[in-house]
């Protein structure tokens, strides 16, 4: 049986270890690597960088109290995990609330597991760890697993090893994606489960998902009810409008200017009323600040 780590107090060793500059640590083969990687330590907070990799973007402040004041009176029980970069900095993978806790609690340092990883490494451990998290809404999950996807070019059965979880359980989550905006938002929001959901993704029309998506809030559907509602939906649904070719013409000659415009092909979505609504893709945090400073500048 290996044996068990120990957490370590950030000594005088381990200082002066951190605040030399001619001994950074950045593989398992530089000289001190054995008394910092692959241990848990106590690190000052100071050191520690957040995750620009971190795949959740919310954090609710009550419950950050609410663990603020456990670790005031019991301390951090679960160590972060955190990658040895540059000099005396550290850069988070996993425990950012955790991290934001101890903040609050004025801690000084924080119990935190030290590895050596490059960005790819960082990313595919941040997605991983935030999957297995509890208190994750689908679209949250569908998200990390798209990322895991785009980014890590992870194919679904790869997936399902990496995180235990069935390859159709994981379908199910990546479908949800394909649900209009509303519906996902309404999700996240807790105005409906996955299991509405996966039985929206069902309709083709994004305006008649959110169409059945208002129904079910109004007549307070269940999941039973709502896929049985879904299924008629669909067979009885009315046929599409027949556009035009000079609309058409015109709707195409709109999103190709638009999508110049913002450097992305968006889609217009146009009901048979005539109104209807403009979708811009973002590719990540940076990508939509760069969208934003466009619309700033109009």
């Amino acid at each position: 049986m290996a044996k068990a780590r120990k957490k370590q107090a950030l000594g005088r060793g381990l200082s002066a270890l951190l605040s030399d500059p001619d001994k950074d640590i950045n593989s398992v083969e530089d000289q001190g690597a054995e008394k910092l990687v692959g241990n848990i330590v106590d690190l000052p907070l100071e050191y520690i960088d957040v995750n620009p990799f971190q795949p959740r973007t919310s954090f609710h402040e009550e419950q950050l109290e609410e663990l603020a004041v456990s670790i005031k009176q019991l301390g951090v029980i679960q160590p972060i995990t955190v990658r040895k970069m540059d000099g005396n900095r550290y850069q988070l993978v996993s425990g950012e609330r955790r991290l934001r806790a101890s903040k609050l609690a004025e801690l000084e340092s924080i119990p935190a597991y030290i590895r050596l990883a490059n960005d790819q490494e960082a990313l595919e451990m941040a997605l991983v760890e935030n999957i297995q998290r509890q208190d994750l809404d689908p679209i949250e999950i569908a998200l990390s697993y798209q990322r895991l996807i785009d980014e890590i070019n992870l194919t679904q059965e790869q997936m399902s090893s990496r995180v235990g979880k069935k390859r159709s359980t994981i379908t199910n989550y990546l479908r949800l994606l394909k649900l209009d905006p509303i519906v996902q938002t309404g999700m996240r929001d807790g105005f409906i489960s996955m299991g509405h959901g996966r039985a929206l993704v069902n309709i083709d029309s994004a305006d008649r998902q959110v169409d059945v998506y208002e129904k079910i809030i109004k007549d307070k559907l269940s999941v039973r009810a709502t896929e049985d509602y879904v299924r008629k939906f669909n067979s009885a649904k009315p046929s599409s409008p027949i556009e035009s070719s000079a609309q058409v013409k015109t709707y195409n000659e709109e999103k190709n200017n638009i999508s110049q415009f913002f450097g992305a092909k968006i889609d217009i979505k146009v009901t048979k009323k005539g109104n209807g609504r403009i979708i811009i893709p973002f590719a990540s945090e940076e990508d939509l600040q760069r969208i934003k400073g466009l619309l700033d500048k109009k």
